[in-house]
């Protein structure tokens, strides 16, 4: 695997109405999302096996994880267990990280 990537080689693709992602790549054990989205788009409660952490770049996100909301801004960062439901409306135009281990499909 070449280790060097450049986004502007990243393929985006809209996810959902709203939901522009970037798949940056993986290795064996995990991989990472790059996400847009526009203001007030929600991510309806969904749960996965891998966990997921992430980090908000600019934006914020109206966060549910384990049935706790949370505000997180630029800056904020969120850890999401196995299988935890959870759920993001944007405030704003919104952009973030996420890191899924074991590699999630997207």
């Amino acid at each position: 695997m070449e280790p060097f990537r450049y986004a502007k080689d990243a393929e985006k693709k809209e996810l959902f109405k709203g939901v522009l992602g970037q798949y940056l790549g993986s290795g064996q054990n995990m991989n990472v999302m790059h996400w847009n989205f526009a203001d007030n788009v929600t991510l309806p409660e969904h749960h996965h096996e891998s966990e997921q952490f992430g980090y908000v770049i600019k934006g914020a996100f109206k966060a549910t994880i384990a049935g706790v909301t949370r505000l997180l801004e630029a800056g904020d960062y969120y850890f999401i267990p196995p299988n935890a439901p959870h759920s993001f409306t944007s405030v704003g135009d919104t952009e973030a990280i996420d890191v899924f281990s074991p590699v999630k499909t997207i």
